[in-house]
């Protein structure tokens, strides 16, 4: 059988998209306090990928722990008020349109240092290098960093380095050429020329641990034009009377899209079907990524608020399916979905969350909500940087809040000598 053929793509359907609820306390993530820490207050940091083997393992190297991060200089000189005081909302809106990726380091897994740019000007072909998943490939210290290409198109790429410890630091190198891996098919997955709005990105690349082959999970859209899109029996769910109306919802098409590797080295790759559709109900399912566990196959993505289609809701996180085979059929989390969502009372304070095989969870610090007496402009305070680290329980079907910890901790599960 061809492996497009295994794939047996499961419909997050509207039905399910209806038991998502905010604010239960098994699913929802603790408030960030307004005075929150920031790591480094001339730049911006989202999007966080700790370095980790195919497995899904986060790993340290010879003590050191290191993650990536979606990085952006802050620029106060050029958004300003106009009474001259910086403008950090207009700036932060901005950031995407300067997107780096950099690296930071730290012996505690907390108290990170900042490395730098991972690629220097003009080794990335295209303007904005978006979020991916940096790979240790083995104990000689080459790294490979999957990324997403961005503007012109959007095209999922890798680069090749290597990592280096000075005694008191770590060093990356040698990330001089980008290997341009695929961009979306049409087929299977949404072109920019079927809609302008498209999503192709976010790659994380895994090695199954049954069959041994190297796949991968992006975020995508269903192939089609924009607004074309049928919302099927599937794509509905047993929906209760009164919920059968989906407005607008066909311009809603979000999938967890992957690809299988025809190589050794993961040069050559041939996407498959997508393994979760949210047609009529989500429009963004970012960052997917696996967590193998009790041999099941849990798969987690993102997604926002106001990506939902019309007659839908749901807090800005973490969502996740679950299957006993990479193929599917998967069933959703909980019932809904949803695994970790912002509290209602503060609905934007975290993004990107990161779950780890640990059960830990990382993400960024979106924007906080202020009282008007407060020492920051506007009604919020915003982040760019480390969120506090969440713990869940993974049982099944079913996950837990159980513990929070501080800003940025992102442990290693475990130490790679580099020799």
């Amino acid at each position: 059988m061809l492996l497009q053929d295994k794939v047996i793509t499961t419909a997050w359907s509207r039905a399910d998209a209806l038991k998502v609820k905010f604010d239960d306390p098994t699913t929802t993530q603790p408030t960030v306090d307004l005075e929150f820490p920031v790591m480094d207050e001339t730049l911006f940091i989202w999007d966080t990928m700790p370095l980790r083997k195919l497995d899904g393992t986060i790993v340290s190297v010879n003590g050191w722990s290191v993650i990536f991060t979606l990085t952006a200089i802050r620029e106060p000189e050029n958004y300003q008020n106009e009474d001259g005081s910086y403008d950090i909302t207009s700036d932060w809106n901005a950031r995407h349109g300067r997107a780096r990726i950099c690296y930071w380091y730290a012996k505690d897994g907390q108290s990170w240092a900042f490395g730098g740019r991972v690629m220097a000007d003009g080794v990335s072909p295209t303007a904005r290098e978006w979020a991916g998943t940096p790979i240790l490939l083995n104990d000689q210290g080459e790294i490979e960093l999957y990324y997403t290409c961005v503007n012109p198109d959007a095209t999922i790429a890798k680069v090749r380095g290597h990592i280096t410890e000075t005694g008191d630091s770590v060093q990356l190198s040698d990330f001089h050429e980008v290997t341009e891996l695929f961009t979306a098919d049409g087929f299977y997955y949404q072109t920019e020329a079927q809609n302008t709005y498209w999503n192709f990105r976010d790659p994380s690349p895994f090695t199954d641990p049954n069959d041994g082959r190297l796949y991968m999970v992006f975020e995508g859209n269903v192939a089609g034009k924009r607004g074309s899109h049928q919302i099927t029996s599937k794509d509905m769910g047993d929906v209760p009377p009164g919920h059968e109306d989906v407005g607008g919802a066909k311009y809603q098409a979000g999938c967890i899209g992957l690809a299988v590797a025809k190589d050794d080295k993961g040069d050559d790759w041939q996407l498959l079907p997508p393994l979760i559709t949210a047609v009529g109900v989500n429009d963004q399912t970012e960052r997917p990524h696996f967590v193998f566990k009790d041999g099941k196959y849990y798969l987690f993505t993102i997604s926002h608020q106001f990506t939902y289609a019309d007659g839908l809701t749901g807090p800005d996180g973490v969502y996740g399916f679950v299957s006993d085979s990479l193929f599917g059929p998967y069933e959703p989390l909980n019932g809904s979905g949803l695994v970790l969502g912002n509290p209602s009372s503060q609905p934007f304070q975290t993004y990107s969350h990161c779950v780890m095989p640990n059960g830990l969870v990382t993400s960024f610090i979106d924007s906080v909500p202020a009282p008007d007496d407060s020492d920051y402009d506007g009604d919020y305070r915003i982040g760019g940087t480390e969120a506090p680290t969440v713990q869940i329980k993974i049982e099944g079907n079913r996950t837990f809040v159980v513990k929070e910890y501080d800003y940025g901790f992102i442990p290693p599960m475990e130490n790679i000598f580099i020799k």
